[in-house]
């Protein structure tokens, strides 16, 4: 066992146990969390319409993809989608309070993206399952995958920005 194989297990098993915490909380309401219908309510007061799919796509990411995370499969995938994941918590609910998580800010969730962010680039390591069952993911594709989780953060970030007015009918 090397010291990287060591220090990727570390971030994937906290960083995805974090990550994966969160989303049960979401999911089911474990930890003192919202439970699915409270966090489909607070998608909508945070104006990510349609905030079912919002609040899915988000639980989902959270929960699903840490634990892949956890457990080192699919892991440039599931961190892709955690860093898209990290750009909401980020820009959308804590970049207005500031950096200090002691009053909302950026800092916890800006910890939590790069762990994410680390593990898109380096991958899960050889104490992994994407190890044992011999997946690899070329630069490349780790790459891609990078860039579709930060466009699906931009996306769910822009929405709720846009106003889009309905037009007068022709008369």
């Amino acid at each position: 066992m090397t010291a990287v194989a060591l220090g990727l297990l570390v971030l994937r098993v906290v960083g995805g146990g974090i990550f994966a915490a969160h989303g049960s909380q979401k999911a089911f309401g474990w930890w003192s969390g919202p439970g699915f219908a409270g966090w489909r309510a607070a998608m909508e007061r945070m104006g990510l319409l349609p905030a079912t799919f919002w609040a899915t796509v988000s639980m989902a990411a959270e929960l699903v993809g840490g634990l892949l995370l956890v457990v080192g499969l699919l892991t440039p995938l599931a961190a892709a989608a955690l860093v898209g994941q990290a750009v909401v918590m980020i820009v959308h609910v804590h970049l207005p309070k500031g950096f200090w998580n002691s009053h909302g800010g950026i800092e916890f969730a800006l910890t939590l993206g790069s762990i994410a962010l680390a593990l898109v680039i380096m991958g899960a390591g050889t104490l992994s399952l994407d190890h044992v069952l011999r997946l690899s993911y070329p630069a490349t594709v780790r790459g891609v995958l990078l860039v579709l989780g930060v466009i699906g953060g931009a996306i769910a970030v822009a929405l709720p920005r846009l106003r889009i007015r309905p037009t007068a009918p022709a008369r």
